[in-house]
């Protein structure tokens, strides 16, 4: 870890960069995992490969957002977070002035075993903001805000109960279509992905190491195997 973090620290500034944000995995039985070789086996080959995939996968990601969108900020900006004692992460987000920012914890990295892997993750983050995911997660939880506080008052509800509605509205309206959205991101993480000159399918593997969440009823991820065919379906396509 403290390898990687040096060797982190060193190469990143080097090169142009955007910041990312990975969630931590469901709980579940992982699928059946195929072997899947390990090049990154010390601190300087993962931080040399997460350089390599930034400088590819970045500038490609930029070009799809800008194709695909009409006045969105599709200037990514790449980060990793070194924060002690993260869990295996990575997600999207957005900084003050609505730029774009990817992260990576430390303990992602150390994960994965080659840069088509780390390139996939790159490449599906990118891919929810293209998609606008954020504004249209919003949209969700104000729409299930209201109409949960609607449903409260119709009932005769307190202010304390349309309160108490609103607020599950809103967590059940973020999460009605996460799903929907994650396996959005995998198609189009998968067309950057080969457009940067990676493997998606290589990349894919990933989720063969972390745990299934299955088909959970307001779940936030889909079933692994889904997400998988979702990345093969894509690729043959292309």
């Amino acid at each position: 870890m403290t390898r990687l973090m040096a060797a982190l620290t060193l190469l990143i500034f080097a090169a142009a960069c955007d910041e990312v944000t990975t969630t931590s995995a469901p709980s579940g039985p992982p699928l059946q995992v195929q072997n899947v070789q390990d090049e990154l086996r010390t601190g300087n080959q993962t931080a040399r490969a997460f350089s390599a995939v930034v400088a590819r996968v970045e500038p490609v990601a930029e070009q799809e957002c800008r194709r695909r969108t009409s006045n969105v900020n599709c200037d990514f900006r790449i980060l990793v977070d070194d924060r002690p004692n993260q869990p295996p992460n990575a997600f999207q987000t957005l900084d003050d002035n609505n730029r774009p920012i990817i992260v990576f914890t430390l303990a992602l990295l150390n994960e994965a075993r080659n840069a088509d892997e780390i390139a996939f993750v790159l490449g599906h983050e990118a891919a929810h903001h293209v998609e606008g995911h954020i504004a249209r997660q919003k949209q969700n939880a104000a729409a299930g805000a209201v109409i949960f506080a609607g449903l409260a008052t119709l009932t005769g509800g307190d202010q304390g109960a349309v309160e108490s509605a609103q607020r599950i509205g809103a967590q059940v309206g973020a999460r009605s279509y996460s799903k929907d959205f994650e396996l959005e991101a995998d198609a189009l993480g998968t067309i950057i992905t080969s457009r940067a000159g990676f493997d998606p399918i290589a990349g894919a593997q990933f989720f063969n190491r972390i745990p299934d969440p299955g088909d959970r009823f307001l779940g936030t991820h889909p079933p692994n195997a889904q997400r998988i065919e979702t990345v093969r379906r894509t690729a043959a396509g292309l």
